[in-house]
């Protein structure tokens, strides 16, 4: 009976549970960096991100285009 209720008590222990799961979501955030990583390197993904920056930070006049 002391050994089912030691091994009772051993199991609803959650000591190490928190670390456990920082542990599977750090590992989860690496491969998803990863994954991040191989589309960065893909030229069409980088053209897009370029072309979208580059417009983001283009200043257009909405009064040149009604004066045409």
């Amino acid at each position: 009976m002391e050994t089912k209720n030691r091994l009772i008590s051993k199991l609803r222990d959650e000591t190490g549970a928190a670390t456990a799961e920082y542990a599977i979501a750090t590992m989860a955030a690496v491969g998803f960096a990863g994954l991040l990583v191989v589309i960065m390197r893909s030229d069409e993904v980088r053209t897009i991100l370029f072309d979208l920056v580059k417009s983001a930070l283009t200043f257009t006049n909405p009064n040149d285009a009604a004066a045409q």
